[in-house]
């Protein structure tokens, strides 16, 4: 039900998105498209446009028509030009030919979402960046019914806290810490979810009465000292979502793949070193780039700085020392922000990305 209304709300924010960015079309945009099941609004405006979140003004919305945005299987798309030359999409005939009482069912079933927000629902729900203080004040877990650390569900876990009866937590653990490459300071901890259970008796810390916990869910080894945190507090969706590019002045780096992998690609989920307070909102759309190898002139003439002798490299001077640009490799978009670091799913890569690409504004200064 979460995941279906923040379909709805991701769904809508297309419909609103307005800005001054000229289209560019690719240069092997088709002329039509039949939409087929599996399709989102992102893969499909990325088949026709260099910048896939103009999405809307390509398909000029229609007020007047009810959830203009929605597209499902089996529509055909076809690319045409207003009088002034721009661009836009238009539906064709379906390749299909439906009963208006099938098409009706259809559309309510089977209309294609804008992301492939199942990748992400599991961040949104139960991930979570923390301080080393706010671990500090959250309750852990003091033991079990059993006596000894376990890996399935089905037993009681004392919690030393009042907890709401009837209440569903997530049970968690604190990963490695989290450290700014570019100034090494500790932006928090990773937590990442063991189990799930729910607050069969409140407790009573003033009386040493610990809180009972019912584990109904068990994903790895829960320990004592384990601490939990309410399972609706990590899975309130914002109330307007929208894409759109991040602000001109955005520049940070990638600093974490949840995967754990040094490279990945689309549909993967990573960290990047900016947050609230760098002016990062949901729904940004950053630019992946990646600055190309330097090269210095030396004797024997231009060389790759990693290939170039320590002799050379000492004697190098700082006019023949190139500066080489940086090239786009993929785009994101920012999913969930924090104060100081946000996640992004990559939604396009040309090549495998790696930590420590520099992240930036898709629109140049």
């Amino acid at each position: 039900m979460l995941i279906r209304s923040f379909l709805l709300i991701l769904c809508l924010s297309f419909s609103v998105l307005v800005t001054a960015d000229e289209l560019t079309l690719n240069k092997n945009a088709p002329k039509s498209y039949f939409v087929k099941k599996g399709d989102t609004l992102w893969d499909i405006s990325a088949i026709f446009l260099k910048q896939p979140w103009l999405w809307p003004k390509l398909w000029r919305l229609n007020p007047d028509i009810d959830n203009p945005h929605l597209i499902y299987p089996g529509d055909v798309l076809r690319l045409v030009f207003d009088e002034k030359g721009q661009p836009m999409l238009v539906r064709g005939k379906p390749e299909l030919k439906w009963s208006p009482r099938a098409r009706v069912k259809l559309k309510d079933q089977s209309a294609i979402s804008s992301l492939s927000l199942d990748v992400i629902a599991p961040y949104i729900n139960y991930s979570s960046i923390l301080s080393e203080d706010d671990i500090a004040k959250l309750p852990y877990i003091l033991g079990s019914d059993e006596g000894y650390n376990s890996s399935i569900d089905g037993f009681n876990l004392y919690v030393n806290g009042e907890l709401e009866l009837g209440k569903g937590y997530g049970i968690y653990q604190k990963e490695k810490p989290i450290y700014d490459p570019e100034t090494q300071e500790l932006l928090g901890y990773n937590i990442s979810v063991l189990g799930t259970g729910k607050v069969i008796r409140t407790g009573d810390i003033d009386n040493k009465v610990p809180a009972t916990l019912y584990v109904d869910g068990v994903k790895e080894e829960i320990r004592s000292g384990d601490f939990i945190l309410p399972v609706n507090e990590n899975q309130q969706y914002p109330s307007f979502f929208s894409l759109k590019p991040a602000t001109k002045s955005l520049r940070g780096l990638i600093i974490n793949s949840m995967s754990g992998l040094s490279e990945f690609g689309k549909l993967d989920v990573v960290m990047i070193n900016r947050g609230a307070e760098h002016a990062v909102e949901q729904g940004d759309i950053v630019s992946v780039k990646r600055i190309s190898p330097g090269v210095v002139e030396t004797s024997n003439g231009p060389t790759y700085s990693k290939d170039a002798s320590r002799w050379n490299r000492m004697a190098n001077i700082e006019s023949s020392d190139y500066k080489m640009p940086e090239e786009v490799v993929g785009e994101m978009m920012v999913f969930k922000v924090y104060q100081q670091v946000s996640l992004a799913l990559v939604m396009r890569s040309s090549k495998p990305l790696r930590l420590q690409d520099i992240i930036t504004s898709p629109v140049e200064n």
